[in-house]
This record gives structure tokens, sequence and C-alpha cells, in this order.
């Protein structure tokens, strides 16, 4: 596709300083940038790419411009990281959804696809399933029996929905993830560990999107539940009966153990461990690589493991730099006192 500045002014509303006429058929990062191309600046570090960069259009937060010429088009808004983010997804709108059933596809008679939904080749739905309209369903995803798929969701190739299970509109599923499988319950006897049968459900509102290779289980009874509006990276374990909040993050292969109860607007980084059945309330930022072993309260940072308060660990981490040396000193300062106590 091409566009002109004007055109791509006219989307974000911004203004231009520079030929409106410039045409852009591509995007570049700023530092790699080509002619012909748009690119984004948001930040002062990357300020001098105005003069330097090779890209033909640069949409630029206004708080960055400080004169009256420069060598490219510029489209200039209050937040070009905004505005940026605007135009992909206009333009991810314009490529257009697929709509229909691929041949080799399985779809079982008692199945209800609503309207403009997409099914991709050999992919299954189960008896009972029901897939909201305009969702995309990519080749070789299995959806099992009853479960229940809002308006609007993509389903990524490869995924897995097991039975029963609930998503809301426009979610985003990606390739791999597995959302229903057994939670870990195991019950010890002196025979060996028993299976203890897992026969709830995940239930996933509304504006959810769950990276790719991930595992969310379905709870023992009752329902594993994903809160409106949170987004949950690659490679992340959910435990059988969690319950997460709306508008969570939560960064790549952080685990959360069974039964745990997570707030809203919260920040998990990657790699956070967090033991089951504790309550981690809104606003908490947990620091990556961090182990939650106890109950948190609203607006906390966390760091470390087990997870102190987040100054705390900083303070303290700054004496444990130095712990050789600490070590040395009060070595020396115990030989000085058994000199003095033996004159």
């Amino acid at each position: 596709m091409e566009f002109t500045a004007s055109q791509i002014a006219s989307f974000i509303d911004g203004q231009i300083i520079g030929d409106e006429s410039t045409v852009i058929t591509g995007v570049s990062p700023i530092e790699n940038g080509e002619s012909g191309h748009l690119s984004f600046i948001a930040q002062d570090r990357f300020s001098h790419f105005l003069n330097t960069s090779k890209c033909s259009v640069i949409i630029v937060s206004e708080k960055l411009i400080d004169k009256v010429n420069y060598n490219p088009t510029l489209i200039v808004v209050k937040d070009a990281y905004l505005s940026f983010q605007v135009l992909m997804n206009l333009y991810q709108e314009m490529q257009g959804r697929k709509e229909g059933i691929e041949t080799g596809s399985s779809i079982h008679e008692t199945a209800m696809i609503g309207e403009r939904a997409y099914i991709g080749a050999f992919t299954y739905v189960s008896e009972k399933a029901k897939i909201g309209e305009g969702s995309q369903i990519y080749p070789q995803v299995y959806i099992g029996k009853g479960v229940k798929i809002g308006k609007n969701c993509k389903i990524d190739s490869g995924a897995r929905i097991y039975d029963y299970c609930i998503i809301g509109d426009n979610c985003v599923i990606h390739s791999n993830t597995v959302v229903g499988g057994d939670g870990f319950g195991f019950q010890p006897t002196a025979e060996g560990f028993k299976k203890i049968p897992q026969l709830g459900n995940v239930i996933i509102e509304d504006d959810v999107e769950i990276g790719s290779n991930c595992s969310i289980d379905r709870a023992t009874i009752g329902s594993t539940i994903i809160g409106k509006g949170t987004k949950i990276d690659n490679l992340i374990q959910i435990a059988h009966n969690v319950k997460i909040g709306q508008n969570n993050v939560i960064a790549a292969q952080a685990g959360i153990a069974g039964s745990t109860t997570i707030g809203d607007w919260n920040q998990i980084g990657g790699q956070v461990g967090v033991v089951g059945h504790i309550k981690i309330g809104n606003q908490v930022k947990i620091q990556a690589q961090s182990g939650v072993n106890s109950s948190v309260n609203d607006k906390e940072t966390l760091y470390g493991s087990p997870a102190i308060s987040y100054n705390d660990y900083l303070r303290n981490y700054v004496h444990f730099r130095n712990f050789t040396e600490i070590v040395k000193r009060i070595n020396n300062l115990e030989d000085i006192s058994k000199d003095k106590t033996n004159e």
C-alpha cells in the first residue's frame, strides 16, 4: 500500500513539517531507515535521527521539535509511540479478515459457527462448541466439547482449547497454547501419587491476549479465571483454580501455583514464581525472577527470592555485594578484641 504524509497525518491528527505529498510504501526501525519508509521517534535519545535518518516520513512527539526545518518530512503529534500504534492497528484492519470454512477442517454437526467466522484447514471443532461472529480459528486448532468462543477472537495455529472452557470477546490466543489441560492434582498414598480428577474449566474474559506455548490449567472444581484486559506473555504456567483479575500484565516464563488469587492492574516480571493459596492485591509490581511465597498488599513493589520490599532489597544488596569485605573487617575487629583481652 502507498500513503502520502498528508493521509497519514489525517489518521492521527498530526501536523506536517515538510512535503505533505511525500509517499511512503513501508515502515522501518528508525536506526535502519530507508527511503520511502515511515518510522517514529518518541524519546529524546533517538532525536538525532531527525537529521540523519534515511526515512522519508517520521512521526515525532511534539516535545522533541526544536527548529523549523528538517531533512525528512515530519508528522508532529503529542505522543509518537501511541500514534504509531494507531497506524499499525489501522493497517492490520486494512488487511482484512478471512471468512468461511476451509477444506480439511472437521466441524461436529451440533457445533455453532457465527457469521463471518473463519475455520482453517485441519481444525477440529467438537460437539456443541460455539464460535462467535467474526472469530478467526486458524489451521490445526482443537476446540473441545462445549467450548464457547466469543466474537472477534483470534486463535492461532496449534492452540488447544479443552472441553467446556469459555473465551470472551476480542481475545487472542497464540500458537501452541493449551487452555484447560488438567491441573496438577495428585494425592500421596502408600502406593504412590493418585490422580485427582480435574472437573472444572477455564474462563477467559473479554480482551485477553495469551502468548504462545502457555498452559492454563482447568480447575479441580469450579473455574480458573483470567480477568478482562489481562495480557499474558509466552511460556507461562497458570495452575488450577487460579483467579487473575483485570488488566494484569505477566511476562514470559512466570509460573503461578494453584488457587492463588491476583487482583487488578498488577505487573509481574519474567520468571517470577508465585506459590499457591495466597492473595496478591492490586497495582502490585513484582520484579523479574522474584519468588513470592506469601500474600501481598496493594501497591507493593517486590524483588528477590523470597521476594521482599523492592527498596529493602536494594539496600540489602549493597551490603551483600560487599559481604566478603565486611566479614574480613569483622574478623579483624575480633582479632583486635582478642589481643586486647590477652594483654
